[in-house]
């Protein structure tokens, strides 16, 4: 039988060298805002002849756009992402960019102004922050028969947050390395995968709910180990399928939903690996006590020594 529970410190410790990675790319690089949180204008261009990334961020520059970050999509069309235009200045815009590199074809425009811009942004952190409350209230509920529920609502959570995390700092080094903006089809996948890795979740804690109450073990680490071994292949199958579909809408779609495919790819990953690894473990780092194994204290100096 796999001993998953005796690896739980190992499984701790990699979650936490992965997160640390993420948490000093958003402090060094931050999450590059699209255009839902940052307000301006995304026009989306083509040219006829080839034109290179780099001379266009030149001729924009050249133009007064020194700021503008262009993305490239699978179709070959430029996402130039500018401060607020209106239709006069992406009109004249046009016509420089026509001048200097041959004709130029409009894909898709769109503009959002600051105020519209703040408040997306503080309709999503209420919106992950309510989810969150939701489930923490919910499995507390859902186990309150079973001795420290709010245990199964915690350890929940922080398998959430772990998630969100690994998303959060993965994006942060797409952002730094490739340019990749978050928008509402992030947050949208955020919250997608905040339902998903619970779902995987309660269905662990559901049957270590069921061994506890069938007096499986008296030790509770092997009460969870076993649970764990039962619902892994239920865990991986259900992960793998649903990850062949978000390749295909990845590889197939196109730019439009490229972060929200990006998102539930990374979040599935991290959600399965917390549900079976992080979760369950931690209610027996919990219930044994082993938090100063987590974060080893200097121990005090005995009397005269």
């Amino acid at each position: 039988m796999f001993d998953i529970a005796g690896k739980r410190f190992l499984f701790l410790l990699i979650s936490g060298v992965i997160i640390l990675i993420g948490v000093i790319s958003l402090a060094v690089f931050g999450l590059k805002p699209g255009i839902d949180f940052s307000s301006g204008s995304i026009t989306t261009l083509s040219f006829e002849q080839e034109v290179d990334k780099d001379e266009l961020e030149q001729e924009l520059a050249d133009l007064g756009y020194a700021n503008a970050s262009i993305e490239r999509n699978r179709g070959g069309d430029f996402l130039i992402h500018t401060v607020e235009l209106t239709i006069e200045e992406k009109a004249q815009l046009k016509e420089n960019l026509a001048a200097r590199f041959g004709t130029v074809n409009e894909r898709g425009f769109e503009s959002i102004d600051p105020v519209i811009a703040r408040e997306t942004a503080r309709i999503a952190v209420i919106a992950v922050a309510v989810a969150a409350v939701g489930i923490l209230l919910y499995i507390t509920w859902a186990f309150r028969r079973m001795p420290k529920p709010f245990h199964y609502g915690t350890c929940a959570i922080v398998a959430l947050v772990h998630d969100v995390l690994v998303v959060l700092g993965i994006f942060s080094i797409l952002g730094a390395l490739l340019g990749w903006e978050i928008n509402l089809m992030f947050i949208t996948g955020v919250l997608a995968v905040i339902g998903y890795s619970i779902n995987n979740t309660v269905v662990v804690f559901d049957r270590i709910r069921e061994n506890l109450r069938k007096g499986m073990s008296p030790d509770f680490e092997v009460v969870v180990n076993n649970s764990l071994v039962e619902t892994l292949s239920r865990s991986l199958n259900t992960s793998l399928t649903t990850i062949f579909v978000v390749l295909a809408l990845l590889l197939f779609v196109g730019a439009s939903i490229q972060n929200f495919t990006m998102v539930l790819l990374i979040g599935i990953v991290a959600g399965t690996y917390s549900s079976l690894c992080i979760a369950p473990t931690l209610l027996i780092v919990w219930e044994s006590g082993e938090w100063g194994r987590l974060v080893p204290l200097p121990r005090a100096k005995a009397k005269g020594v």
